[in-house]
């Protein structure tokens, strides 16, 4: 049996920039193109964001590379797509997003095993420039723990 390639896109910016409240996982309409990029892993969610047209969401921004195989057919590069979300989903992220301070940014892009693009997307609040170097903080505190208990377990007793 051949294992399949795991694609895992991650905004790296994301937590950095952002507190991350409610986490959902949302269908993505994609043209032929488009999926077969994600699945070479050209994709960049760095700059992207979400937005309601009426009472869809749609994804802005986000980056998927014009497929080296494609013809005419090709798509743009960073056209809006379409979530997919059931109705609850979307009121409460509707009501969440019209508050003051929050927004709704794609953290993760994957595919599932059963071949279907996939967008976790995340209901977040703004940081302030200290909470963000608390971050960095806590960040640089945990690898260092990391570390010491990574030599910790591999010193050599003679």
């Amino acid at each position: 049996m051949e294992a399949k390639n795991i694609i895992e896109i991650r905004n790296k910016r994301a937590e950095y920039e952002y507190f991350l409240m409610d986490t959902y996982t949302a269908g993505i309409v994609l043209t032929g193109t488009e999926i077969k990029s994600i699945r070479d892993g050209k994709v960049n969610l760095s700059d992207a964001f979400c937005m309601f047209r009426g009472t869809e969401l749609y994804v802005n921004e986000m980056h998927i590379a014009e497929y080296r195989f494609g013809s005419y057919l090709n798509h743009p590069a960073k056209r809006e797509r379409k979530l997919l979300l059931n109705k609850r989903e979307l009121l409460k992220l509707a009501t969440k997003s019209k508050e003051r301070g929050f927004t709704i940014i794609p953290v993760m892009l994957y595919i599932n095993p059963s071949g279907l693009a996939k967008l976790t997307i995340s209901l977040a609040k703004g940081k302030k420039f200290f909470d963000k170097r608390e971050s960095l903080k806590e960040k640089d505190s945990r690898r260092e723990m990391d570390r010491v208990q990574h030599m910790k377990n591999n010193r050599f007793d003679y």
